[in-house]
């Protein structure tokens, strides 16, 4: 072997020696740099996160990463277990920290608008009076059978419709003051608009039964039956 190439063999070791300890030194001069920096792991969104998530269902979304001290925002989270019972404020996307202030009850973002319905669902808002709607008390969040009348019939046509959002009704129920009896359920002034999300289908029964006849809904829960109903009408009455 001679002697040039030696040289360069020598040359090219030596230069592949020298981009490993470039890359070494810069890697430990990141390293050095983020100790001086203060690092804190806080969670940031890693896939997009739609308002009204809870917390709890938001896992698959989050990753833990170490970020300057400098750069961490207000009320920063470590866990989403400091959220849990809480849903997304917003919508959330990838790369931005996940703060408290994202995070709000249930509750908080009825009084603003309403609860976000479900990805593909239609969102219909039907005018109703108060004994129609449970009295008033229906709020956002509930789960509603809807009664129909057309003519002289009336069934029970759809079952567990979510309800997002009220405008009217009772809201928080407060003890009337200076009243007989003070711990008595106010009485709703008027109706209620109540919008509920829909499926197409469900859409189009409940848009055709306000335009042509008269609507009613009830509390559901999930032990609610479903069957044992029927078509009531004059014949089958009593």
């Amino acid at each position: 072997m001679n002697r040039r190439l030696l040289s360069a063999i020598a040359a090219g070791v030596l230069a592949i020696l020298g981009a490993v300890l470039l890359v070494s030194y810069v890697n430990n001069a990141d390293s050095r740099a983020m100790a001086n920096m203060d690092p804190i792991e806080v969670l940031v969104v890693s896939a997009p996160i739609a308002q009204g998530t809870p917390a709890e269902e938001a896992a698959a979304s989050v990753t833990t990463e170490r970020l300057p001290k400098a750069a961490i925002g207000p009320d920063p989270i470590r866990s989403l277990a400091e959220v849990a019972g809480r849903v997304a404020a917003t919508d959330l996307q990838p790369g931005e920290q996940v703060l408290g202030a994202r995070f709000v009850t249930r509750q908080s973002m009825e009084r603003f608008g309403g609860i976000p319905a479900p990805e593909g669902y239609h969102s219909v808002t039907i005018s109703l009076d108060a004994p129609r709607i449970v009295g008033g008390t229906i709020t956002p969040g509930d789960k509603v059978g809807v009664f129909v009348t057309l003519g002289d019939q009336t069934h029970l046509v759809l079952h567990n419709i979510a309800v997002t959002r009220v405008q009217g009704g009772l809201g928080a129920t407060q003890p009337n003051q200076g009243t007989e009896n003070p711990d008595a359920a106010p009485v709703p002034d008027g109706g209620a608009m109540i919008t509920m999300a829909l499926t197409a289908q469900q859409a189009e029964t409940i848009v055709f039964a306000a335009e042509n006849g008269s609507i009613w809904l009830s509390i559901e829960d999930p032990t609610t039956p479903k069957d044992g109903t029927r078509v009531v009408n004059p014949g089958n009455f009593f």
